[in-house]
């Protein structure tokens, strides 16, 4: 199953896409202003374009696994996605993605990086173990 991920922010939200099989994540490109109409639509054609089946939404909590604004604003933002998208729209625990970009040696901007890891995250939870 194909994935995409987003590291939402207002401003930049990093899409990652993971392979067919599922496995691996790689990031792909940096949307500006995601929660607009415009972001909304690069968003629904990155979706289509990449053959997406499901979109996984970093949700940005607290470091006591609370939601704060950030997190709200997300989880707004989600709902705009899932009134846009034809696929499933969930939400996945972001923390620590961008620390892990930042270290992360690439040429990617760090927002698709951040989605490349929150990805990974998603993808290895799912995995058989």
């Amino acid at each position: 199953m194909r994935v995409v991920a987003l590291d939402y922010g207002s401003a930049r939200t990093g899409v990652a896409v993971s392979d067919a099989t599922g496995l691996l994540a790689r990031p792909v490109e940096v949307v500006e202003r995601a929660s607009t109409r415009a972001g909304l639509d690069r968003l629904a054609t990155l979706v289509s374009t990449l053959e997406a089946e499901r979109v996984v939404v970093g949700l940005p909590l607290t470091l006591r696994g609370e939601r704060g604004e950030q997190a709200r604003e997300t989880e707004r933002f989600v709902e705009a996605l899932r009134e846009r998208l034809d696929v499933p729209v969930e939400t996945f625990d972001e923390r620590f993605t961008t620390t892990l970009a930042q270290q992360t040696p690439s040429g990617a901007p760090e927002d698709a990086l951040a989605a490349a890891h929150l990805l990974q995250g998603w993808l290895d939870r799912r995995a058989p173990a």
